[in-house]
This record gives C-alpha cells, sequence and structure tokens, in this order.
C-alpha cells in the first residue's frame, strides 16, 4: 500500500508564525532582535514522522510546552549570532535532543536556520538497531546536545536542505519501502553527528566479516529495486555501523554506504539500458533509488560507468533501433 508525503512551505512576515516551528508542537516564540521579521517554515510529513525546516532574519526566543509526548531531534543549520538551548550553546551542525514531555527554551540572537525531526520515541528501537546506545528509548530520555565535527556538520546541514526540495517533487502515493528510505535519510542527517560524539566502541576485530559482508549482499539482492538505508542494514544484521564498515573494508576495500550507492547506481545502469524512461525520467529514476542531489547523482553515475545517465540511454535506444531493424529485414 502507498503512503503519501504531505509538504508544505510558508513564507513568514511576523514572529508569530513559528507557532509550529515543529510540526505537530505548539512553541511559544518572542521576538528580541529589531527589524522587520522576515523567515520561511517548510514542513514534510510521512505519517506520524515529520521534519521541520525554519529559518527567520531576526533573534528570537522560543519556548516549548511540556504536553508533546513526541521526541525531538533538532540541528542548527546556520546561525549569525550565539544560539543557546537550555544551557547549551550551539554551533552549526550541532544536534539537540529534545525528550517527550519536556519543556524546552532555545535562544536566538539573530538570524539563523534550524532543521527538527519529531518522531514516536518507540521507533529509535527499530531506526537504530545495531547501535545499542542509539536503539535504547533511555538514550533519548535525556537533553543532551552532540556537538559536530566540522565536516559532519557541514555535509549534514547541506543534506538536510537537499530533502524538501527533493522530496517536494515526488509529493504523489510512495511505497511503505520507500517512505522508510526518506525517513532513514532524514535521520541519517542528524545520527552521523551523534556517532561521531559517542566515545569509540571497544568490540576487537569484527568476527566473520566475510560472512557479513555476503548476508549483506544476498539481503540486498533479495530487497530488488527499492533502496536500502544503511541503518536498515544494521537493523537487520544488529551490527553497529562501525563494525559494519570494518567488515566492509576488510572485504571490499569500500565502506558499505560506497557499496551501496553503487549497487544503487547499478539498477539505474540497468533500468537505462532496458529503456524504462519510455515511462519515467532519468530523474524519476534516480529519486526513486534514492538519490536526492541529481548533479551529484551524475556525478557518482559517470565517475562509475564512465559516461553520463543520458549517454547509457541513447546507446540503449540505437541500440534497440537496431535489433528492430534486423529483425525487420529478417522477416520482410
Amino acid at each position: 500500500m502507498g503512503r503519501s508525503i504531505q509538504i508544505n512551505t510558508t513564507s513568514l512576515d511576523s514572529f508569530e508564525g513559528l507557532h509550529q516551528a515543529i510540526r505537530g508542537s505548539h512553541v511559544e516564540v518572542t521576538q528580541l532582535g529589531r527589524g522587520k521579521f522576515r523567515g520561511s517554515l517548510s514542513h514534510v510529513g510521512i505519517g506520524d514522522f515529520s521534519l521541520s525546516i525554519g529559518s527567520f532574519s531576526v533573534g528570537v526566543r522560543t519556548q516549548r510546552i511540556a504536553t508533546d509526548d513526541r521526541l525531538v531531534i533538532g540541528m542548527l543549520l546556520s546561525a549569525s549570532e550565539r544560539v543557546t538551548h537550555w544551557s547549551f550553546d550551539m554551533l552549526p551542525g550541532d544536534v539537540l535532543i529534545m525528550p517527550p514531555s519536556t519543556e524546552h527554551d532555545g535562544s536566538f540572537h539573530g538570524a539563523a536556520a534550524y532543521a527538527a525531526i519529531r518522531l514516536d520515541l518507540a521507533e529509535v528501537t527499530s531506526l537504530f538497531a545495531g547501535e545499542p546506545r542509539l536503539s535504547d528509548p533511555a538514550t533519548w530520555c535525556q537533553k543532551n546536545r552532540y556537538r559536530a565535527d566540522s565536516l559532519t556538520g557541514l555535509i549534514a546541514t547541506q543534506r538536510i536542505r537537499q530533502i524538501v526540495p527533493c522530496l517536494a517533487r515526488q509529493q504523489a502515493s510512495i511505497s511503505d519501502e520507500l517512505a522508510d528510505f526518506w525517513k532513514r535519510s532524514i535521520i541519517d542527517a542528524t545520527a552521523a553527528t551523534i556517532i561521531d560524539a559517542l566515545p569509540a566502541e571497544n568490540r576487537g576485530p569484527v568476527p566473520q566479516a566475510m560472512q557479513l559482508v555476503r548476508n549483506v549482499e544476498h539481503y540486498l539482492d533479495t530487497a530488488g529495486s527499492r533502496p536500502v538505508h544503511i541503518s536498515e542494514i544494521c537493523a537487520q544484521f544488529n551490527v553497529s555501523r562501525r563494525s559494519l564498515h570494518r567488515a566492509f573494508y576488510d572485504m571490499l576495500g569500500l565502506g558499505p554506504v560506497t557499496f551501496l550507492r553503487r549497487k544503487r547506481l547499478c539498477a539505474i545502469h540497468s533500468a537505462l539500458r532496458q529503456n524504462t524512461p519510455a515511462t519515467a525520467t532519468i530523474g524519476e529514476i534516480a529519486m526513486q533509488h534514492g538519490f536526492i542531489e541529481l548533479g551529484r547523482f551524475s556525478h557518482y553515475y559517470r565517475s562509475l560507468f564512465g559516461e553520463y545517465p543520458s549517454e547509457t540511454l541513447h546507446a540503449s535506444k540505437r541500440m534497440s533501433r537496431g535489433i528492430d531493424r534486423r529483425r525487420a529485414l529478417a522477416t520482410g
């Protein structure tokens, strides 16, 4: 059964528009900075799961009341001046944990942008299976701030900004599997910062690395053409990202994220050779396989296959026309 993605973006001309700064939560907002308020607010809803992205031009204070029973994972995307949440100073890329039924207050001393994910606490067990600390709901019941590594934070903030315009291009009903992939992709933008900030695991060598890699390959083959997120792999085999990464590097010389990407690129390559774009564009096929930014997809594709997607498609069409002509001559 398909599931719809609900997306809306609104331009704001006053601080009152931020009262639903996090979809499903009521937030009290007070303008602190002088000047005309300008901003925007975008919401993505996939079932009860939501992503909110907001920006504003002047300083504000925000307060969330304690009656909200959902977990909120926030990320500061940009800030012109100091930002604090509770007693935590925030820098762009930092991740904030707002537990369920907890009052929250934040102070933005100037223009800023943020992202906030709102989900049921019970979902963390499946979303982070294989990560002992993150799959434990108790981990998310304490206020916390995770400091972002500069590179990780930059990548995460860029990626999460790309998700809204990407999903806006396919607002029609999508499969439950693809909806789950996009949920995991949204979560992953914040999870990378959290995992980097946690102490390294001390588990010794990865046992049976070859078997683990083979099991992952079999799972991907069984999944068919649908995109599979790295967190789904970790959940399926109850293994942490660090352990999975070590196993893939030991066996293949590349990480599991790169491996999954190349598997998806191969699936697209096969689709283009089969002339699938007769009913769908190259962009639509790339989106169906989990690629957010089409320019980056094209770069990955050319790096792997030595040609652009359009070249694969055109070569396939020429080959099909040649086969058709030969068949016509043989039967003529």
